[in-house]
């Protein structure tokens, strides 16, 4: 049975103990916790706090998945931390920047490199999350091609299919590629919204982050891929909404369609 989580990012701003509580209250008691500026845990103090977090969160029924740590993956800090906490991933994501595709990848492949013997070391995994736009992957190719020839006890994929779909990708191919790779499933939906009028020159669209059975990727479509592949790992809800007001009511009518979905 997939565990299911809940990235806390919309709620950088409660204190441990009333995150703890208001993640029980939307239906969930594992969580993908950030450890970033601004956050409950920052990453200058990580090797300190975030053990003291995770214990806290735990005292008050919250188990931790992951985390994703805004520091470098060649920081040691990173792995001892994680391991004094109990925690078995980091989940990044590779910036294009201002690099073509091909020279990011290698850098990309660089940082992974630095991290084995620290993912070897502390038995971790880095988990890679495909991001539309100018990041490294945006699809399924793209990250078959960066993880190939990895371990994926420690350097697997995060597949994302609202950010496959903006890209065009069909998630049952995607899943055939990657699902040797999987260590988690992101759960989020979105579709492109033209915001110019039809008399412009030339058009204008944005991504809408909107409910799970509003946007791009199909749900049912990826939750029967998921059982036909007999995926069992995590997934996790990333709670990005465009109606930023309507995050706590539409991620809990989320959690009921996934969870019919994949009853």
């Amino acid at each position: 049975m997939n565990q299911l989580a809940l990235f806390t990012k919309p709620w950088k701003a409660l204190p441990l103990p009333q995150l703890a509580r208001h993640i029980l209250s939307l239906g969930f008691d594992l969580i993908e916790l950030p450890v970033r500026p601004g956050f409950q845990v920052e990453p200058a103090t990580i090797e300190r706090d975030l053990p003291a977090a995770v214990k806290l969160l735990a005292e008050h029924g919250v188990r931790v998945l992951n985390v994703t740590a805004d520091l470098p993956l060649d920081d040691e800090r990173l792995y001892s931390a994680c391991a004094l906490a109990g925690v078995g991933m980091n989940r990044v994501m590779f910036w294009q920047r201002d690099m073509d595709y091909w020279a990011a990848e290698a850098e990309a492949r660089r940082q992974l490199d630095a991290a084995l013997p620290f993912c070897e070391q502390y038995d971790f995994q880095i988990g890679i999350q495909n991001h539309s736009g100018r990041f490294v992957p945006v699809n399924e190719m793209g990250m078959f091609n960066l993880v190939k020839n990895y371990d994926p006890r420690y350097v697997a994929a995060v597949w994302d299919p609202a950010h496959n779909a903006l890209e065009g990708m069909n998630s049952d191919s995607a899943l055939d590629v990657l699902a040797p790779h999987l260590c988690v499933v992101n759960l989020k939906n979105a579709y492109w919204r033209r915001v110019s009028g039809p008399e412009a020159e030339i058009a204008e669209w944005q991504i809408y982050w909107t409910s799970g059975a509003q946007g791009r990727a199909s749900w049912p479509q990826v939750i029967a891929k998921l059982k036909v592949i007999a995926y069992e790992g995590p997934i996790c809800f990333s709670a990005e909404y465009s109606d930023e007001e309507r995050v706590d009511e539409l991620i809990v009518k989320d959690l009921a369609f996934a969870r019919g979905l994949l009853a």
